[in-house]
């Protein structure tokens, strides 16, 4: 047990060093320096610990087992950089559904997913990693379409055109506010 507690402490600041250089390069720095603090919590950090095997996800180990993971419930509503933050009681359905995530939070995302795609495949990341997993998850059902459709666009740019490129349009043209392609054909 204690050296599962080592082990997912240096794999969490292994994920939060590399958030933090990315969200620098993406011009986010402050975001990147309290990315998921919340994973040292003890809600999230014994339970990770206590599943931690080293080779996948402690909380998927823990939904496994238990049918759900308190730490996931406890991080996804606690962290703006997850889509599953952004849920709200519809007025019109009457149901929970997603809304559109703001663009500083979609940032953060990108990165998060960069980081994990990095951290966990060391030598095997690719620029289409995170592309890949976002392709292969079930994100598009329960992600917002709008969230879903800008997120798409940056990981396949990411993959098409690598890292420079990517960040920079992030930094010159998503955090300014400025439309997207397809907002420009609907005008």
């Amino acid at each position: 047990m204690l050296k599962n507690v080592w082990k997912h402490f240096n794999l969490v600041c292994h994920h939060k060093r590399e958030v933090f250089k990315l969200c620098c390069h993406a011009g986010i720095p402050v975001q990147g320096l309290l990315h998921d603090m919340s994973k040292f919590t003890p809600s999230e950090f014994f339970e990770s610990v206590k599943y931690y095997n080293g080779h996948r996800s402690p909380l998927a180990v823990s939904r496994e087992i238990n049918g759900y993971s308190k730490a996931w419930l406890h991080h996804k509503g606690r962290n703006k950089h997850h889509y599953e933050y952004w849920t709200d009681m519809s007025l019109t359905t009457r149901n929970y559904d997603a809304v559109p995530m703001p663009r500083k939070f979609l940032v953060e995302m990108v990165m998060d997913r960069i980081a994990a795609c990095k951290v966990y495949q060391g030598s095997a990341y690719t620029d289409a990693s995170a592309l890949i997993y976002l392709q292969k998850g079930v994100d598009r059902i329960r992600m917002h379409p709008k969230t879903h459709r800008e997120l798409e666009y940056i990981l396949t740019m990411l993959r098409d055109e690598g890292e420079e490129k990517t960040f920079a349009y992030i930094r010159n043209e998503v955090l300014q506010g400025k439309p997207f392609p397809w907002d420009l054909e609907e005008h």
